[in-house]
């Protein structure tokens, strides 16, 4: 028996390869399947299963593609209705994978079909599941992303409380649990920076398995503080059961280098929008009118996914050299499938082109503590909430990234603002929107907020009522 948990940082995702005795099962794939294929190839083996927790929101999975390269089964739990061929598991149904079985536990609360797999080895023992969004390391999924007219979030989270004491705390306690996220992902609240762990481990770290727990608390608990889901999650979740384009079609049609002539007249002509992946520093330096800075050295997806209101937006990118296909790539995990090209050679070829390039001033925490030590400073603060409230500077403004859109009219045209997030890349993003929308006065304090904490401008910090 081999199981592999495949991991991608940037969605905080993880996928998993479980191999016995020539047949394969794959767990929650990623959009671009075919190193999958590969894997089974170079082991002999066939996939023979491909087992999805749930419909995903965060991310695009690539049941679909997978399923149709290999003619592995697409296995959803109870519930489940799609608009493609699925074998719909009745709860604690049974398949085998060579010498091992995996059983479906019917987990509901994250949403309605959710479900985790339980792993049977060889010798008939529990060895591990795989949670999806049911049960993270140190939290569990969120109970208000399937919300319907006859079904609130605290019905969910009722559900959630069945499912975890019912199905899964009633487990050995050496069962490993491989979660399908990790921490900063937004599908839960406090999710830990370990991807694998234990029953047993959890019953004593994660908050939402106490034993004492009653179900009003676990609801109360569960709901405290969790900010609303980001725009994309819908959208995606609603890919994931209807279908999409095949990733190498995505790819395909979006990975095409543009002479800046092209590039230009492919933005003009489509309303599309420029996407520039480079790191924050070289769009600093120097950058196309109008263009939206989210570097792929960052968590790259999810703010596209976050930021990006029209999931079918025509976009054209300014890459890296050699990073074409990767931003490409990592687009179409969140289901912005509609990349139309890129800008050959860069912001080099623009400039020879004789091409206005714009660029955005940014100073060091030293300097922007002078500033506002000697003068009126208007600080805008752009980090989540959590962050803010945890500590932050007297008299800054402060609205997340998440929600810049909603919050334009909070800001004026006619005043600056010194920017700022925790270390520099969300700051630069809120920068190249507000610029994007006719705000010109704009400064951004490199380092962000972890470079001014080590000057001696004052901070507050958010204090507990109950500790008052």
């Amino acid at each position: 028996m081999n199981i592999e948990q495949l991991y991608t940082s940037c969605l905080a995702q993880g996928a998993y390869y479980i191999e016995s005795n020539g047949e394969v099962a794959i767990i929650d794939p990623l959009r671009e399947t075919q190193s999958y294929v590969d894997k089974a190839e170079k082991n002999n083996a066939k996939i023979k299963y491909i087992f999805e927790t749930h419909f995903h929101a965060d991310f695009v999975s690539g049941h679909i593609d997978l399923a149709k390269k290999t003619g592995a089964t697409i296995v959803f739990g109870p519930n489940a209705e799609t608009s493609y061929d699925i074998y719909s598991a009745k709860d604690e149904e049974a398949f085998k994978i060579g010498h091992i079985t995996i059983k479906t536990l019917h987990t509901p609360g994250h949403t309605l079909e959710s479900t985790t797999y339980l792993l049977i080895d060889e010798n008939g023992k529990d060895h591990a599941i795989f949670s999806g969004d049911t049960l993270f390391l140190g939290d569990v999924g969120r109970p208000d992303l399937a919300i319907k007219s006859d079904l609130t979030k605290e019905d969910l989270a009722a559900m959630l409380f069945d499912s975890l004491r019912n199905k899964i705390m009633t487990l050995d306690d050496d069962v490993i649990v491989y979660p399908a996220h990790g921490a900063g992902s937004a599908c839960g609240k406090n999710l830990s920076k370990e991807t694998v762990g234990t029953i047993g481990d959890q019953k004593v770290t994660n908050y939402a398995l106490r034993v004492d727990m009653t179900k009003s608390e676990f609801i109360k608990e569960v709901l405290d503080g969790i900010a609303p889901p980001p725009q994309y999650f819908a959208k995606n979740a609603m890919l994931n059961k209807t279908g999409y384009d095949t990733f190498e079609t995505v790819l395909k049609t979006g990975n095409i280098p543009l002479t800046p002539q092209e590039f230009e007249a492919m933005a003009n002509h489509n309303d599309a929008l420029v996407l520039d992946v480079r790191p924050q520093s070289d769009f600093i330096q120097g950058h196309i009118p109008n263009s939206i800075f989210i570097g792929l050295n960052g968590g790259f997806a999810p703010w596209a996914g976050a930021l990006i209101s029209d999931i079918k937006q025509p976009i054209v990118l300014v890459v890296p050299e050699g990073k074409s296909q990767e931003a490409v790539t990592r687009l179409s995990r969140v289901g912005y499938d509609n990349t139309l090209g890129y800008l050959e050679g860069g912001i080099e070829s623009w400039v020879a082109a004789g091409k206005d390039i714009e660029t955005l001033e940014s100073i060091s925490a030293e300097i922007f503590a002078e500033r506002v030590k000697q003068n009126d400073v208007n600080i805008l603060d752009v980090r989540k909430d959590g962050e803010y409230q945890s500590m932050h500077l007297e008299n800054a403004q402060h609205f997340a990234l998440d929600y810049i859109n909603q919050h334009m009219n909070a800001v004026s045209k006619d005043k600056t603002y010194h920017i700022h997030c925790a270390g520099g890349y969300r700051s630069v993003i809120a920068a190249s929107i507000l610029k994007a929308r006719g705000f010109h006065k704009l400064v951004d304090v490199a380092g962000g907020f972890g470079a001014i904490k080590k000057t001696d401008l004052p901070t507050s910090e958010f204090i507990c009522p109950s500790t008052l």
